[in-house]
């Protein structure tokens, strides 16, 4: 016989185990990811039973793979603008959240007497928490629908972000070890410099590409690329200095925002699931079944922390946010759990030998803890507010809902900060690729053409005009490129009031311009260079070619912002109804709050009992307070429907709403009473007629209020009328003398009918 390499054996036991053990959670109905910690720890060195894992270092380059496709995966569902459009409100209940729960982690950890690094990874584990776990349990007691489920989603986007900052902070503080404010500063600016120009480079570079490319691109050429493109940034990262998580992450969301994000989501989840899974395995080899007994207080302590802390946190950013009480109480409690990235975290800190073992036993215990506890934190978090509400004296209550009410009655902003963010956004843009150009400029380019001309300045003037040359658009826009907005042309009309402030930031960016071409030459050559010839000599070609340079430059920008929006633009060209339909909501969404309500969108059970029926028959805005704003019908899309548009089967329904109408409709909107009982025999439906005459007294109703669908449990699906045929009426079909009316329904009430006139 061949000889099979362990890892292949070692394969088979990880995959077969976490098959087994995820299909029994699977029908208990639990999280998979805390079956493939069980599953590894059944198949690890603590557990003795059944055959362990021999080859466990392989296994931990797998799980090292599994790590950077979950990332990569994370990234292609994050999207940067996605974080731009949660808003405010989840904006500042994320920080106050993570700021809040990391810091008490890290002196919750000094307490227990543990190490620095410890305490700091323990505070880096608890940042974030599960959206899968919350998802599930949200759709599990039915409350996606309601406002505060809309703030807890965007507060996961953001922490998604935000921990993966911290994790590229902490590997540099675990490397470093330096705890300086200003050495972590300084970490926190490369750190945002480098995912700018990343982003600004990919989404340039990336979408044209794979746009030229799109008819050579096959699945199986879309997954090669997509996959080296990711392992491709992962070694770019780690050999700028970061960690290999974040390149995998920062990939993932370039390609988020091209148009084959779907299939290459697509495509790399099966790769993701399977590397994925290792991770999770190998993640519950850890455990050591001694170690959580020993270690049992810390695991309480934190389980502890992370129930109270992050209800606190997050209770405390989202009424700062100006969140009313109740909702605010709501999304505390839905985020009380430890996420997947705390194993992820303890790994990072592990590979790094930074963190001690029992860091992972006890992520472990207090995860498994915050996840059967989710569930029910959620469907309590109503009754906890109002004993809060009894609670709190009432003027407090009173004061908090005017202060929720004034924040989120704020007006728009004014035109002046506007203008003044248009004027950041080009600085910060522009100032990002001109310094990118700077280093690339002084670490290559000067030392490869110091090697090839002798002339020291023949050298200079080389490397200057090459580097100038290249830089002059952004140079350009820096200096002279002014907002495109209609309230920066409103502010330069009024001559009276802005045009000298005006002038005042347009003379402040010129300096700018001028002080970064001379350090940027100083660089390079000398600051005697800088001062006498390079300045004069940039800012002369500037003028003289500016319409040029302006044009170049606008051909860029265009680009640019034509990638940047494809994904959109293609789903809006090729009719997706979907697409449209998730971008105007999110749009009205922030005008909704100062209602306190929003979008939400159903779809038409084919068994309710209201398909078929009018809006104006319906009469929901009358009894509910709910407005339809639109109907989704296949690829379909009808905006603010009329009185007589019908609802069908399968239809997607937008109403706007507040939670607490939502909670009074829906039970009716999901309602699937059948026309027909459930104890009705099939034998009994039948279709039967009835004559319209002096005792069925039905001359002169419509079928609408005729009573005939009550009495009978049936539709009227025809009316004869002398030699004319009318196959299903309208509902608004007056009967007349000697009407054949043909009923499809019970047969033993239709013959009850017909026997009591």
């Amino acid at each position: 016989m061949g000889h099979l390499p362990k890892l292949i054996e070692d394969l088979a036991l990880i995959l077969m185990a976490g098959a087994i053990i995820t299909l029994l959670f699977k029908r208990i109905k639990q999280p998979l990811v805390l079956g493939y910690i069980i599953a590894g720890f059944l198949v690890g060195p603590h557990f003795h039973l059944i055959p362990t894992v021999v080859d466990i270092e392989n296994v931990k380059t797998l799980a090292d793979i599994g790590v950077i496709f979950l990332l990569f995966s994370l990234g292609l569902e994050f999207s940067f603008k996605k974080l731009m459009r949660v808003g405010g409100s989840a904006s500042i209940t994320a920080f106050v959240e993570i700021i809040f729960i990391t810091i008490a982690g890290y002196f919750l950890g000094k307490i227990l007497g543990w190490s620095t690094m410890d305490s700091l990874f323990l505070g880096g584990m608890l940042a974030s928490s599960s959206t899968t776990i919350i998802i599930k349990a949200f759709d599990e007691l039915g409350i996606k629908t309601k406002q505060f489920a809309r703030i807890v989603f965007g507060v996961l986007v953001v922490e998604d972000i935000v921990v993966i900052l911290l994790m590229v902070l902490l590997s540099t503080v675990a490397v470093t070890q330096q705890f300086e404010g200003t050495e972590i500063l300084l970490t926190v600016l490369k750190l945002l410099f480098f995912l700018a120009l990343w982003f600004i480079t990919g989404i340039f570079l990336l979408p044209t590409f794979l746009k030229r490319a799109k008819k050579l691109m096959d699945e199986e050429t879309l997954l090669i690329l997509s996959i080296g493109l990711c392992l491709g940034m992962v070694v770019l990262a780690t050999q700028v200095g970061f960690s290999a998580e974040l390149g995998a992450f920062v990939m993932g969301s370039i390609i988020a925002e091209t148009t084959f994000a779907e299939r290459v989501e697509h495509l790399t989840k099966p790769v993701k699931d399977l590397f994925g899974s290792v991770f999770f395995v190998s993640v519950g080899m850890m455990i050591d079944p001694a170690a959580m007994v020993e270690y049992a207080w810390p695991i309480l302590c934190v389980t502890l922390l992370t129930l109270f802390g992050k209800l606190f946190s997050t209770t405390l950013g989202a009424l700062l946010s100006g969140q009313p009480l109740k909702q605010s109480v709501q999304v505390g409690m839905s985020m009380a759990q430890i996420g997947e990235f705390a194993f992820i975290v303890a790994t990072l800190g592990l590979s790094l030998g930074v963190i001690s073992d029992f860091l992972f036993p006890v992520a472990v215990g207090a995860s498994a803890i915050t996840t059967f506890t989710t569930p029910y934190l959620i469907k309590y978090s109503e009754p906890f507010y109002t004993f809060i509400a009894k609670l709190l004296p009432d003027k407090w209550v009173n004061r908090l809902n005017r202060y929720s009410s004034s924040t989120q009655n704020i007006q728009a902003e004014s035109d002046w900060k506007i203008v003044l963010k248009s004027y950041g956004r080009i600085a910060l843009i522009n100032g990002i690729v001109l310094l990118a150009l700077i280093l690339v400029s002084s670490n290559f380019l000067l030392p490869f053409v110091h090697e090839k001309v002798e002339d020291e300045t023949l050298r200079i003037i080389i490397v200057l005009v090459i580097s100038l040359g290249a830089a002059a658009p952004f140079m350009w826009a820096l200096m002279a490129k002014r907002p495109n907005n209609q309230a920066y042309k409103e502010l330069w009309i009024d001559k009276k009031y802005n045009r000298g402030p005006l002038l005042i930031v347009e003379i402040a960016r010129n300096i700018l311009g001028v002080l970064v071409i001379a350090f940027w030459v100083d660089r390079l050559a000398s600051t005697q260079v800088a001062l006498l010839v390079a300045i004069p000599i940039t800012i002369l070609v500037l003028i003289i070619f500016s319409k040029r340079i302006q044009k170049f430059y606008q051909r860029i920008e265009s680009r640019f912002i034509t990638n940047l929006n494809a994904r959109e633009t293609a789903a809006a060209n090729g009719g997706s109804a979907e697409a449209n339909i998730l971008r105007k909501n999110v749009d009205f969404q922030s005008d909704l709050v100062p209602w306190d309500a929003h979008i939400i969108e159903m779809e038409v059970n084919p068994h309710a009992e209201y398909v078929g029926k009018t809006l104006l028959e319906l009469a929901w805005r009358e009894q509910y307070g709910i407005n339809i704003v639109y109907i989704k019908r296949g690829d379909k899309l009808m905006h603010v429907p009329g009185r007589h548009n019908r609802l069908l089967p399968f239809d997607q329904v937008g109403v706007i709403a507040t939670d607490d109408q939502i909670q009074v409709f829906k039970p009716v909107f999901d309602t699937t009473e059948s026309i027909i009982p459930d104890e009705a025999d099939v034998n009994d439906i039948s279709l039967q007629k009835i004559l319209v005459d002096e005792h069925t007294k039905l001359k002169g109703s419509d079928i609408r209020n005729s009573g005939l669908r009550e009495r009978t449990n049936g539709l009227v699906v025809g009316i004869q009328r002398e030699k004319e045929r009318i196959l299903n009426p309208d509902s608004s079909t007056v009967f007349e003398w000697g009407d054949i009316v043909w009923i499809v329904g019970d047969r033993k009430k239709i013959l009850q009918f017909n026997q009591e006139k």
